[in-house]
């Protein structure tokens, strides 16, 4: 991992086949395990974002249901007494912004500014992540604190300092590579969010 990523080539390259490969088992192990309908909300909601381009406060609300976050909070008032448009702005920039022709620690970079506006999102954090990974499915993954806990387990620390997500995603395209490449597969960033979730959940 090279440029602005914060994950050095020696942190990469201390990764061995047999992470690689429990990366591959863990993603095996969880599509086999995972109910066909847990899924179907993140689904309805990108779906939606492709035809509109943007996020609006349901798409949202959706979300941190999904990710059965708790909605008892201040961030969570204060984003539904803004306007819907100018949560749809800033959503719709930020989707923009990850679909750029920047490396990926650029575009997730400028996907998070974008999002500065609305409370909850303004960190990179679980909720961001979800909202960016549902507009922009191709590209962005699910970031939280168990995907986090296993690139650590697995020698790729990426630090809780500002700019987080962009370490986590340079992180995770770089793991894809290794996926696709070593074993013949076509992974999206998704797949890698979903291995290190299964990972963190059952041990390294």
């Amino acid at each position: 991992m090279t440029g602005g990523s914060g994950v050095g080539e020696q942190d990469r390259f201390a990764l061995t086949g047999s992470h690689i490969d429990q990366l591959v088992f863990a993603h095996d192990a969880y599509m086999a395990s995972a109910n066909d309908h847990y899924d179907d909300v993140l689904r309805e909601v990108s779906e939606r974002i492709a035809v509109t381009g943007s996020a609006g406060k349901t798409d949202i609300a959706a979300l941190v249901c999904w990710k059965r976050l708790n909605a008892s909070t201040i961030w969570v008032k204060d984003l539904m007494q803004m306007p819907e448009h100018e949560v749809r702005d800033a959503t719709g920039l930020a989707f923009q912004r990850a679909r750029s022709t920047a490396g990926v620690f650029d575009a997730a970079d400028g996907a998070i500014a974008a999002l500065h506006p609305l409370p909850g999102l303004r960190r990179g954090g679980a909720v961001a992540s979800a909202v960016l990974a549902a507009g922009v499915p191709e590209r962005m993954a699910v970031y939280d604190r168990r995907a986090h806990a296993s690139l650590q387990n697995i020698g790729i620390p990426i630090g809780y300092t500002t700019g987080v997500y962009s370490r986590y995603m340079s992180a995770v395209e770089a793991l894809r590579d290794d996926v696709n490449a070593s074993h013949g597969l076509r992974w999206r960033a998704r797949d890698v969010d979903l291995a290190l979730y299964w990972m963190s959940n059952r041990g390294p």
